[in-house]
């Protein structure tokens, strides 16, 4: 492979040390440093703000640099359905999709929702639940509990929502009995499963997510189209060249072949869904049209978004 990094590597992660984007960076890090895969120093730049927009805005302005990389994930598509941003992802070059992490459906253990279907039977009236998340309206966790509502009947635009910065913020609402159950991030509620202060009611993934969450069923298994989480991946500036790709690629699957990243992997409850730049391109188109069809079922698209 004739590419090399010569110069330092910067990976962006647009949220704050301990956010969504901070933790994979950092795993990421670890990892490409010790097992050799990079022979230059390296440094992760945290830009917080707008779900990773300004981080992506930041990585456009390296146009044609394979030194300067950032974290990826859906927001960077519904921002501009969202009206949030005009900004196109499809300026950038996709690298690589490293996994994807799925949402919890969780309730106090002292709840009288005792299962996932008297949660679907409260969601037929919308209004009448009160559920806490994070991070913002319009995120996957949104959409989950959109499709949850729609499979009762009901019209999702009536959902009673409290919106936190911080999944941590959602499980504190929750367990203060000011919402009645919580859609947050699988990992995010782990010390108070663990505690036995909540339980578990579902899961939005494709299969169990084992350890704290092995005996929580999944959506799909209760007969409920509810699959969706938010994916993780690592995109480069515009203009990069088709070696300066294949390193990253190469560089990206040894990373994600090791068992420190399996490890990783396991304590995040994230599940592998690992894919190369071709396949990432692929990924971002299909989740265009997906995304930008569930937030027009929210009202929420931007009704001049071109996408």
């Amino acid at each position: 492979m004739s590419w090399q990094p010569r110069q330092e590597i910067e990976l962006v992660a647009g949220t704050p040390a301990g956010g969504g984007q901070d933790r994979p960076a950092r795993a990421l890090l670890q990892v490409l440093e010790s097992r050799g895969l990079i022979d230059v120093p390296a440094r992760l730049t945290n830009i917080p703000g707008r779900g990773g927009g300004n981080a992506w805005d930041y990585l456009a302005r390296h146009p044609g640099d394979p030194h300067v990389v950032a974290i990826n994930s859906p927001t960077i598509i519904t921002n501009r359905q969202l009206g949030v941003s005009d900004f196109d992802d499809r300026a950038l070059t996709p690298l690589a999709t490293l996994y994807t992490e799925y949402i919890a459906f969780l309730v106090r253990a002292d709840s009288p929702l005792a299962d996932a279907a008297a949660l679907l039977a409260r969601l037929r009236d919308p209004a009448a639940i009160t559920i806490a998340m994070a991070t913002a309206r319009g995120n996957t966790n949104h959409m989950a509990l959109a499709q949850l509502a729609r499979h009762g009947g009901a019209d999702p635009r009536g959902l009673a929502l409290h919106v936190f910065d911080s999944a941590r913020y959602a499980v504190a609402d929750l367990l203060e009995g000011k919402a009645e159950a919580a859609a947050i991030t699988a990992v995010s509620a782990a010390p108070e499963l663990a505690a036995a202060r909540l339980r578990a009611l579902a899961v939005s993934a494709p299969q169990r997510l084992g350890q704290l969450y092995a005996d929580t069923p999944t959506w799909q298994e209760l007969g409920v189209d509810c699959v969706i989480g938010t994916w993780r991946g690592v995109i480069g500036a515009a203009g990069l060249g088709a070696e300066q790709i294949a390193w990253w690629e190469n560089a990206l699957g040894k990373a994600v072949a090791s068992a420190a990243w399996r490890d990783e992997l396991r304590r995040q409850y994230w599940l592998d869904t690992w894919a190369g730049p071709a396949a990432t391109r692929d990924l971002l188109e299909r989740e265009r049209g997906m995304l930008g069809d569930l937030l027009a079922g929210l009202a929420l698209r931007a009704s001049d978004d071109p996408s």
